[in-house]
């Protein structure tokens, strides 16, 4: 065994941190400056710190997780939420607050979005109550002191800034009516008693969570969050695990763009052609059940690199690569340039038309979406992500008829893929 892969397999083992969704490089990188930090001069007299010393583990975990998030990524899950959150009240005849979850919280800004989108449907701050979780006790005192920048304020509606924040010479404070609405705490999911005593919660975000863990770990994480969520509630998860939870027996509520999931009427998860894929997408694809390469931060709201699909070279998989580094850091004209470069300099892939297809679904640009979809398709007929997100898409726009053909397609790819894989 080398020196990094004991490094590996605690990170594993603590908080289910699979390499290769990661690549080593970036654990390295993480113990060459917890190394530096803790004056080691070797990997053996490092490691003998590590099990020695619980603050150093945690340093490293931090070292790992790198926070990247803002308020309101994903607009529509949150206009969904105040929709779903009225009806959710209705049912149960507003005889108890609404209960809500978002983990990892990272530094704060998704449970503080829920409260604000909340409050700013009118609901009453009696109505609903929000609890954050995240590996990260650093994370978790940032998200309490509530103060921050400009990097968390992106896109280009941020009139809710106005709304709820205070400016201050170190950034902008969240207001007290918003930090009242929020517990924050710090929690491991893979901890399997976690929350056992509270009662399910309405909605549970976890994002881009998922992506993260080899199989066993995903299965195991449901587990939990299944435990977690209320049977009539509804799951938000990340743009890219929405095939993941087709195999768990959830199905997608159907509305573009909030990636929202709820249990299957039946009791029993239904085979994997009936399931309502992820509805439009926001960056990259979940290829079959290995989680993709992706960037550094498994507790936090970041969104996976996608493995490269058929480069030709490495000189292709290394543009592939750069268009995910793009779309990840928000910088969709760039990637989409990217996209553009790609097809001028290589053959055509249907990755790339895959691509083009998600960044026109983040700009509501639904006919271009479809197109680049179809020519996806036309290249690799059974690709699961585009089949997967052009039946949401015909489906969001009532060709419930075209989504079931194209949700046939991606399970008869799936139940061929399982079968090359038990060869």
């Amino acid at each position: 065994m080398s020196s990094d892969q004991r490094f590996f397999d605690f990170l594993k083992e603590r908080i289910g941190l699979d390499v290769s969704s990661v690549g080593p490089a970036i654990i390295e990188r993480a113990v060459r400056q917890r190394s530096a930090a803790s004056k080691a001069l070797t990997a053996d007299e490092y490691w003998h710190i590590l099990q020695g010393s619980r603050d150093e583990q945690q340093a490293l975990i931090e070292a790992v997780i790198v926070p990247e998030t803002w308020f309101f990524r994903y607009p529509e899950s949150f206009t969904t939420l105040a929709k779903l959150a009225a009806r959710r009240l209705s049912d149960i005849n507003n005889m108890r607050a609404l209960r809500i979850l978002s983990l990892p919280c990272s530094t704060g800004e998704e449970p503080y979005s829920i409260a604000m989108a909340l409050l700013d449907a009118g609901f009453q701050p009696h109505q609903f109550k929000v609890e954050g979780m995240d590996v990260s006790p650093l994370s978790v005192e940032k998200a309490r002191r509530a103060l921050y920048g400009k990097n968390s304020f992106r896109g280009q509606d941020i009139a809710f800034r106005d709304r709820h924040f205070t400016a201050e010479d170190e950034g902008y404070r969240l207001s007290g009516r918003v930090l009242e609405q929020v517990r924050l705490q710090v929690g491991n999911l893979l901890d399997p008693t976690l929350l056992t005593n509270e009662p399910p919660y309405d909605f549970v975000f976890c994002r881009n969570l998922l992506i993260y863990f080899d199989q066993p770990t995903q299965q195991q994480v449901f587990e939990v969050l299944k435990r977690l969520t209320h049977v009539h509630g509804v799951l938000f998860i990340g743009p890219a695990e929405g095939s993941l939870l087709g195999r768990f027996g959830m199905r997608s509520i159907g509305i573009a763009q909030s990636f929202a999931f709820s249990r299957q009427n039946a009791p029993q998860p239904v085979p994997i052609a009936t399931f309502v894929p992820t509805p439009l997408p926001v960056r990259q694809p979940v290829r079959s059940m290995t989680p993709p390469p992706v960037r550094s931060r498994p507790f936090a709201t970041v969104t996976p690199l996608p493995a490269p699909t058929k480069a030709a070279n490495p000189d292709a998989a290394a543009l592939l690569a750069n268009i995910a580094a793009l779309a990840n850091e928000g910088k969709s004209a760039e990637a989409r340039a990217a996209c553009d470069r790609y097809l001028r300099s290589h053959e055509p892939v249907a990755q790339v038309f895959y691509w083009l297809g998600l960044l026109s679904d983040v700009t509501g640009r639904v006919l271009e979406a479809q197109g680049f979809y179809r020519k996806a398709l036309y290249l690799e007929p059974q690709h699961p992500d585009a089949l997967m997100h052009l039946a949401a898409l015909l489906q969001s726009q009532g060709d419930t008829a075209g989504a079931r053909r194209l949700q046939a397609r991606a399970a008869r790819s799936e139940r061929a893929a399982d079968s090359e894989r038990k060869r």
